[in-house]
C-alpha cells in the first residue's frame, strides 16, 4: 500500500457517536491525514446503514485503504461493515485489540462505541489501528479463509 494512500482515512457514524467522530476527525488531521468523512453531520438521528454502506463498499472497492466507523455500541456499523467481502472489521474497546486487529488479522477498518469508550480511549485506539501493521507469516493464511 503506498504510504500516500495510507493517509486517507473513511470515517463515518450515527448521531449517537456524532461528537465523537468529530474529534476523531479534528485529531486525525491534525496527524496530516485526509479525512473523507461519510457523514453523519450532527446529532440529529440517522440510520447508521445509510453512512456505513458507502464508507465500506469503497474500502471494500479498493478506493480508500482504511475506514473508521462509529455508532453508540460500534456492533451496528462494524455488522453492516461486515457484509462487504473484502472488508475485516474489528470492533475495539481498548489499544490491545487495536493492536491484535491489524497483527493478526488485518483489519481494514476500525469500529467504536461512543456511548463506552471516553475520547481519550478512542484516540489511543485509533492511533494503535493506524500505526500498527500486519505480521503476515502464519495470519496470512487464516485472513485468506476470512
Amino acid at each position: 500500500m503506498e504510504k500516500e494512500e495510507r493517509r486517507r482515512i473513511a470515517i463515518g457514524c450515527d448521531h449517537a457517536a456524532f461528537m465523537l467522530k468529530e474529534s476523531v476527525k479534528k485529531h486525525l488531521q491534525a496527524a496530516g491525514y485526509e479525512v473523507c468523512d461519510y457523514g453523519c453531520f450532527s446529532s440529529e438521528s440517522v440510520d447508521y446503514p445509510d453512512m456505513v454502506h458507502p464508507l465500506a463498499s469503497d474500502v471494500n472497492d479498493g478506493k480508500i485503504a482504511r475506514g473508521i466507523v462509529l455508532c453508540g455500541s460500534g456492533i451496528g456499523v462494524s455488522m453492516v461493515a461486515n457484509k462487504y467481502p473484502k472488508v475485516r472489521c474489528a470492533l475495539c474497546w481498548n489499544v490491545e485489540l487495536a493492536r491484535l486487529c491489524r497483527q493478526h488479522n488485518d483489519a481494514n477498518m476500525l469500529a467504536l462505541g461512543a456511548r463506552f469508550i471516553p475520547e481519550k480511549e478512542a484516540l489511543e485506539i485509533v492511533d494503535t489501528f493506524l500505526n500498527t501493521p500486519f505480521e503476515g507469516g502464519r495470519h496470512q493464511g487464516r485472513v485468506d479463509k476470512i
